[in-house]
């Protein structure tokens, strides 16, 4: 039994079921920056990936197929995080397309990291950074699903920037 597997689906689980009781009955009454900013503030913090890197954090036979594009990815959506926040703030044209961007790379990235991570059986050589996977991408897998919900709905007239 993969035990990083069950820990990733029953984490999930729990933030998905923490989404339906509290956000998703209240969605159609918030403003989509009202949401949007605290998650691309989550997610700004996906820096935190590149510990895959970190000699101590993981154990040294941790893959590489799997350690620099976990790293790099996480990297690359922190970065879109970041880039979309002022946009959002600040109701411009630009927001949405900003978050779009960030929202299908960092969930690309997920996907491949959790493929990645299976295909080199990547678990059990993790150490510290453990956590990232059976805790962390659960939360971030969940906060993707709610943006992409946010996506789909018309947003409120922008600024003129």
């Amino acid at each position: 039994m993969n035990i990083l597997t069950v820990n990733l689906l029953f984490s999930t689980l729990v933030f998905y079921i923490a989404v339906r009781l509290y956000l998703l009955p209240r969605l159609g009454d918030c403003e989509p920056r009202t949401i949007l900013l605290p998650i691309l503030l989550l997610h700004a913090l996906r820096h935190l990936g590149l510990m895959f890197l970190a000699p101590g954090a993981v154990y040294a036979d941790l893959p590489r197929e799997f350690t620099a594009p976990a790293a790099f990815g996480d990297l690359l959506a922190a970065i879109l995080a970041l880039i979309a926040i002022p946009a959002v703030a600040s109701r411009a044209k630009s927001a949405k397309p900003l978050v779009w961007l960030f929202n299908i790379v960092g969930s690309l990235d997920l996907i491949n990291a959790i493929a990645l991570a299976t295909i080199y059986d990547a678990a059990p050589l993790m150490g510290p950074a453990y956590w990232i996977p059976a805790f962390w991408v659960p939360a971030l897998l969940v906060t993707h699903y709610v943006t992409f919900l946010l996506l789909l709905r018309q947003w409120p007239r922008t600024a003129s920037t």
